[in-house]
């Protein structure tokens, strides 16, 4: 699908945790999280992980956009490695907007940059040429040209946020890390401490938390969201701030999305093992009579935003 006049979603990272460039994971892709979202001249970036090297390439092969917005859930390597190798970042003349996690301009400029100072790095965000500008949110929202953007939190180590974007009247939401089942881990591992008082307060908890993280994502056309582990390997991970892809297919039909994207999946799963975990999700939504549609967030599929 050419992308000259279109509006649209483009995948270019895809895995969790680390990049798997092996010839087993190629048709599903082996970089790591970064979605494009582009409509008219506008682009909207949703995470620096390695993905986001080759789309600042061939950002650099184009003549007439030089200004982007990129939104960062969080601050593990995955999803900033790719930052360094930006080349928009490093060329005079681009504009580039950053929102992330931080209370303050200078506190998401300082988790930005921690990665590129010595040790780690041999430059520093210093050599980026650039206009950059850090951001924070006015009044709990955030507004690049035509996308209003609203975040959220979400389960996973750290402060992590969450996605929901507005555009041309359709709705994007965008949750790369986030683990659903994480009050169940926590139950499971008081149970034996828990009297009946105690029980019936995590139950509404839970119940309460359930309705909120609903909330976040209702109705959205699109949902892009972690479904890392399978049933087994999340047994043995609880904890660590991922889903098991069985809770986030349920998890969207509760939430009445029209299109699932199963994302940031398991750098160990190969194409082959990737699918199958497809083909169960996709069973789920016919066992739950949803017209729901659900898809492999694969690296280079492109979604046209206008046809949603």
């Amino acid at each position: 699908m050419s992308t000259e006049d279109l509006n649209y979603i483009r995948f270019w990272g895809v895995r969790g945790s680390y990049p798997a460039p092996f010839g087993s994971h190629l048709r599903v892709g082996g970089n790591t999280s970064c979605v494009e979202l582009r409509v008219n001249d506008h682009i909207l970036i949703c995470d620096g992980g390695s993905g986001i090297i080759p789309l600042g390439n061939s950002l650099m092969g184009q003549p007439n956009i030089r200004e982007l917005m990129i939104v960062l859930t969080h601050y593990h390597w995955d999803h900033i490695s790719g930052l360094p190798f930006f080349v928009p970042a490093f060329v005079p003349g681009w504009k580039v907007h950053f929102f992330g996690p931080g209370d303050t301009i200078q506190e998401i400029e300082r988790r930005i940059s921690g990665q590129m100072l010595d040790p780690y790095f041999p430059v520093e965000t210093e050599t980026w040429l650039a206009d950059i500008n850090y951001t924070i949110m006015q009044n709990g929202i955030l507004e690049y040209g035509p996308f209003k953007i609203e975040n959220f939190n979400v389960h996973h180590p750290g402060s992590t946020f969450g996605y929901r974007i507005e555009v041309h009247g359709k709705t994007v939401v965008y949750a790369s890390d986030n683990e659903l089942s994480f009050i169940d881990k926590t139950i499971e591992d008081r149970k034996e401490e828990l009297n009946t008082q105690e029980w019936q307060l995590i139950n509404a908890m839970q119940a309460e938390e359930r309705v909120k993280a609903l909330e976040s994502i209702q109705d959205a056309h699109v949902f892009i969201h972690d479904a890392q582990y399978t049933p087994e390997d999340y047994a043995k991970k609880r904890g660590w701030g991922h889903s098991c892809y069985i809770d986030t297919v349920n998890f969207a039909i509760d939430a009445n999305v029209k299109q699932l994207y199963l994302f940031h999946v398991d750098p160990n799963y190969n194409d082959n093992k990737i699918e199958e975990l497809h083909r169960e999700c996709v069973k789920v939504v016919h066992e739950r009579q949803s017209n729901m549609e659900c898809y492999i967030a694969r690296e280079g599929l492109i979604v046209d935003i206008d046809k949603l």
